[in-house]
């Protein structure tokens, strides 16, 4: 079932260049993106910029900064730790015919993007749910942007997804 989805999103890439350039935009360039929106809204959020004493407003605001960030590069730490321990291969070195749209090394499972930008978008729900939504949308563009490139398989998103959700859940609790 894993190959049938893969190659329902996979079929997708290779039809026009106009497609091909944009699938490429969401899974390389627009993960940048959305660290800069994360830490933007989070210090605009807050009127940083306006506050007289900054650092007495990021003291109160330590919690949901820590949160949204630190669960992000943990979950991806952890999903590179995993990677080492499941060596699952990519779907452009599995599959004949299989063209990936950019290079990509490593192992693929779970995705270190798709856990970072998950953990990141729960992260936000927990503490501001109408933000949360959309950073959880920037997640799921991301992810399935990495499986119509040929780059990862379903379960690889599904995986760092399912990740990053304990990740910045656990993080919440503690």
């Amino acid at each position: 079932m894993n190959n049938q989805i893969f190659f329902f999103f996979y079929n997708l890439a290779h039809q026009s260049a106009f497609f091909d350039n944009l699938v490429i935009f969401f899974a390389v360039y627009f993960p940048f993106i959305v660290i800069f929106l994360a830490g933007i809204f989070l210090l605009m959020h807050h009127e940083i910029f306006k506050a007289e004493s900054i650092f007495q407003i990021l003291m109160q605001k330590k919690k949901e900064l820590l949160l949204a960030f630190l669960s992000s590069f943990l979950a991806y730490f952890l999903a590179v730790i995993l990677k080492l321990l499941f060596h699952t291969s990519r779907p452009f070195l599995d599959l004949p015919n299989v063209q990936a749209l950019f290079s990509e090394t490593g192992f693929a499972f779970p995705s270190g993007h798709a856990a970072f930008f998950g953990a990141l978008g729960v992260a936000l729900f927990l503490t501001h749910k109408k933000a949360g939504y959309i950073f959880m949308f920037f997640a799921f563009i991301i992810g399935f942007s990495r499986v119509i490139a040929g780059i990862h398989f379903p379960i690889d998103i599904l995986g760092g997804f399912v990740l990053g959700v304990i990740v910045a859940y656990f993080l919440k609790k503690i």
